[in-house]
Parts: C-alpha cells; sequence; structure tokens
C-alpha cells in the first residue's frame, strides 16, 4: 500500500549542514576529529505539513565517497530543485523525478526521510504503522572499536554486558583478528558475538577466517573487499560462520546478485548507505522472501536518522540486534530532546505517535547549523 492517498507538493525547502561536538574525540586516517558534520531537511508541502530528514554521511570519505559536504551541494545544486513544486505520489515517487541523478544515497535518504514523516503525519500512523511494523521494540548490540589491547577490549565487552546489550560486535583487522577473539571466547563463552572487518582482508586471509570459524560467531561482517560479492561468495563456501555484507549491498538490486551466487547469508541494512527508507524496505522484503537475514546497522546519525532507524527495525524481517547506541553516548546535545535510550534489558521502545515519534530541538538545530539554504515554489 502507498504511504501516501494522494500527491503530496512540496512548496517549501530547506537544507542545513551541521556541525555537532562530539563527547570524545576518534581517530581516523585523516586525523583526530571531535565533532560530526551531518545534513537535515525539512520538507513542507502545500498543507503546511512538515517532514524532517538526515543524510549522515561521515565528513571524510573513508566509508562511501559521498560526505557531509558533497550530500549538503547534491541536495542544493541536484535533488532538491527536482521535486520542488511536482505533484509527487509519495516517497516511491521520488525516483522519477531525480532518476538521472547518479548516487548521493545520503542526500536522497534525507528527503526519502522526511516524505515518510510528512506522509506519517498526513495519514495519522506512526512510521512504524505506515511501514507495517510488527515489534514493539528493538534489540540493541554494542560495537566495540580497536581498542589499545585485548585487556581494555574485554573491560568494555563486560561493560557494555552489565549495561544490558544483546550483542557484542568487536572490530578485526590483519593482526587483530583471531587471538582478540580467542580470548573474548574464553572469558565469554557463549555471548551472541559477532566480528567486523571493514573490508580488511583478501581471499589470502582464508586461512584466518577458517581459524574464526571455530568460536561460533553470528556473523563475519564485510570480510572482503567493500565493492565485492564475487570473493565473499567463495569464502562462504568455505566457512559455516554467516557472512554478512554491509558496504558491497547500495540497492535490492545488489542485494539480489549476492544472494543468487551465495555471497552472503545475512545483510546489514544502513539506510543512509542504500538510499532511504524506501530502499531498505524493498531489501528487507527481498531478504524475508529469499531467507536472508537482515538487521539495522548505523551511521553516527543524530536523533532525526536514528527515529528511521528505530522505525524501520520494527519490521519482522529484523532478527538480529541493531547498532544503535543512544545519540547521548557520541553526542553532547542530539537534535531530539528528551532522546531516546536503551532499557536495562537493552531493548529500544518503538514510538507510535505519528511523524518522527520524539520532538525536535530547534534551538540546538539553529545552534549546530553551519550553512543553509532555503528554496520555494512559486
Amino acid at each position: 500500500m502507498s504511504p501516501s492517498s494522494k500527491p503530496i507538493v512540496i512548496k517549501k525547502i530547506e537544507v542545513r549542514l551541521l556541525r555537532l561536538p562530539l563527547i570524545t574525540t576518534f581517530t581516523t586516517g585523516f586525523g583526530t576529529i571531535n565533532y560530526k558534520e551531518t545534513v537535515v531537511v525539512r520538507l513542507e508541502d502545500s498543507d503546511g505539513v512538515v517532514g524532517w530528514g538526515e543524510g549522515a554521511a561521515l565528513s571524510f570519505p573513508n566509508y562511501s565517497p559521498e560526505t557531509a559536504i558533497t550530500t549538503y551541494l547534491g541536495l542544493k545544486e541536484y535533488l532538491l530543485p527536482s521535486i520542488v513544486g511536482k505533484r509527487i505520489s509519495g516517497p516511491e515517487g521520488l525516483d522519477n523525478l531525480y532518476s538521472q541523478v547518479k548516487g548521493y544515497h545520503f542526500a536522497k535518504t534525507a528527503i526519502d526521510c522526511a516524505m515518510w514523516m510528512i506522509c506519517s503525519i498526513k495519514s495519522q500512523q506512526s512510521l512504524k504503522q505506515l511501514l507495517g511494523g510488527k515489534s514493539e521494540s528493538v534489540a540493541i548490540g554494542e560495537s566495540i572499536g580497536i581498542k589499545n589491547s585485548i585487556d581494555e577490549t574485554l573491560e568494555e565487552i563486560s561493560l557494555r554486558l552489565d549495561q544490558g546489550y544483546q550483542r557484542i560486535k568487536i572490530k578485526i583487522k590483519p593482526g587483530w583478528d583471531v587471538e582478540l577473539v580467542r580470548k573474548v571466547r574464553a572469558k565469554f563463552s557463549d555471548i551472541p558475538l559477532m566480528v567486523d572487518a571493514n573490508s580488511s582482508y583478501s581471499l589470502n586471509d582464508v586461512p584466518i577466517f577458517k581459524k574464526l570459524d571455530k568460536f561460533n560467531l553470528m556473523m563475519i561482517e564485510q570480510p572482503l573487499g567493500d565493492t565485492d560479492i564475487v570473493d565473499h561468495s567463495f569464502l562462504q563456501k568455505e566457512i559455516t560462520t554467516p557472512i554478512c555484507l554491509d558496504e558491497s549491498i547500495l540497492s535490492v538490486e545488489d542485494a539480489r546478485k549476492a544472494i543468487k551466487i551465495g555471497a552472503c547469508k545475512i545483510i546489514n541494512i544502513k539506510p543512509g548507505r542504500v538510499g532511504g527508507i524506501s530502499e531498505s524496505k524493498k531489501i528487507h522484503d527481498f531478504c524475508q522472501d529469499n531467507n536472508i537475514g537482515v538487521w539495522c546497522g548505523g551511521l553516527l546519525e543524530t536523533g532525526i536518522g536514528r527515529a528511521f532507524n528505530i522505525a524501520l527495525s520494527s519490521l519482522p524481517g529484523f532478527k538480529y540486534p541493531a547498532d544503535m547506541s543512544p545519540s547521548s553516548f557520541f553526542y553532547k546535545e542530539d537534535l531530539i530532546d528528551p532522546t531516546y535510550e536503551v532499557d536495562k534489558n537493552g531493548y529500544i521502545a518503538i514510538p507510535t505517535a505519528t511523524g518522527l515519534g520524539y520532538n525536535l530541538e530547534m534551538k540546538r538545530i539553529n545552534k549546530y547549523t553551519k550553512q543553509k539554504y532555503n528554496t520555494r515554489a512559486y
């Protein structure tokens, strides 16, 4: 069923590039930073109904070629001009309007989510209801980055388990893999555990994955190249642990090809990576029809982006805990207030209110805005 019963006409558009301070600094190959850039879009239709969406690309092209600044420019120069004043059937009608614009998945996510919010308000249904979700809450896992020592990693895992998290993911890389997992399993023999390789290995490393195969892991996430499915297909035949694809899957068509050749048994769905909630739902539905597990990943979204991730996770095919730590873990101030929290059992309640499901904090949005662009239909 279409999320909109009649065409929507977008009359006013606003896009903002924000820079939010982080609670702690983190280091990338581009240096140490203490902030996160993100882009938010505000759409207002001819009835005065407002929708917000977020394109949470990173500041540096170390996950995707798209960055926060290219998201902002792509929205301003290419995508938003193609929708303002047009009659749009709903989120499903967006692709036809900017079909000539290749890529810009994070930018497209911001528009797609804002349209879903408008449809939620106009239909008087929550995002969960509109999507066809069933769950009342979503289980949350925690991701542990590469630490200075294995002991430090073990301490972090203990802390997160005490906080109720339902699954632990640890990052691995060549030289920081088998011994790490061995010691984690020695201390935590029965916890749900997975590893994320972030495309750090090649088929030359098959012996490493055969060793990891012995530790009863839930999955190994994106072990090989970030655009690859062929080598993953070979690796999956060599090990029993499910391979989970992340960066390789940018669309439902990518998912279809990967599944057809046996490249994975699980897919991590990140709405920003695939272009929005609409494409995410298509991937979910296809995977469910083909007995492929899915779970929802995250990319340091603010509460605006996370609201849509949470609603998406209510769909029945999301069987594994999501990467969705509270924004209060990394942002000094979130863009929603109160922000969502994980309960003592490791779950987030899925909102039942219409629209975003959370209260926007406009003072903070204004405070952290670095660039802003407005346009309207005349």
